[in-house]
C-alpha cells in the first residue's frame, strides 16, 4: 500500500518474525476490506529490542492509532510495545511453538497491571478479530467506518440465515 500524507497508516500490524505472516495476513485482509490504511512491520521484542522501542515510541507521532502485535512462543511483543506507547495494543498469540500457542496465549494475556494489552484468540481467528477490534476502535470517531462495521455484522448474520435455509432444505 502506498501511504501518502492523506493515506498514512492508522493501524500497524506488527509481527515478531516473518514466519508469523501466514497468520497476521488475516488482519491485513480485513483492514483492506474496510479500507483502513495500515502497515506491516517486523520487530522482535527479543531479537531487535531497539527497533521495537523506536517503532513503539514513534508510532503515535506518525499517525498510527491502533497497534496489532502478533508473536509466538514467549510472545512478549505486545506487552513490550504497550509499555512504550499510549496507543491501544491488541495482542495476537501465534501457535508456533512446541506448546502449540499456550505459551503465547498466556504471555499475551497475563500483562502486569498498568500495561494493558487486549488479547485475542490464538492464530488466524485472533488476527482476524484483532483487525475487527481495531476497526471498532477507529469507528468510535469515524461514522463511515461504523457503518461499514454494522454492514459487516449484518452480513455475518444474513450468512447464518442462508446456511440455516440450506440445512433445512437438505433435511426435508
Amino acid at each position: 500500500m502506498d501511504y501518502t500524507a492523506e493515506n498514512r497508516p492508522v493501524v500497524s500490524v506488527v509481527m515478531g518474525s516473518d514466519s508469523d505472516l501466514s497468520v497476521m495476513k488475516e488482519a491485513t485482509f480485513l483492514l483492506e476490506e474496510f479500507d483502513v490504511p495500515h502497515e506491516l512491520v517486523l520487530a522482535s521484542a527479543h531479537r531487535s529490542p531497539e527497533r521495537t522501542r523506536r517503532f513503539s515510541e514513534g508510532a503515535a507521532a506518525r499517525g498510527v492509532k491502533v497497534i496489532i502485535a502478533g508473536a509466538g512462543a514467549a510472545a512478549h511483543l505486545a506487552g513490550v510495545i504497550a509499555s512504550q506507547t499510549v496507543l491501544p495494543v491488541i495482542g495476537v498469540p501465534i501457535d508456533s511453538s512446541p506448546l502449540k500457542g499456550l505459551d503465547a496465549l498466556l504471555a499475551t494475556a497475563q500483562m502486569p497491571g498498568g500495561v494493558p494489552v487486549a488479547s485475542m484468540a490464538l492464530g488466524k481467528a485472533g488476527a482476524k478479530n484483532g483487525a475487527l477490534m481495531a476497526v471498532r476502535i477507529l469507528a468510535l470517531e469515524d461514522p463511515s467506518l461504523r457503518a461499514k462495521m454494522e454492514a459487516y455484522i449484518e452480513n455475518m448474520a444474513r450468512g447464518i440465515e442462508e446456511k440455516q435455509e440450506k440445512l433445512r432444505s437438505k433435511q426435508e
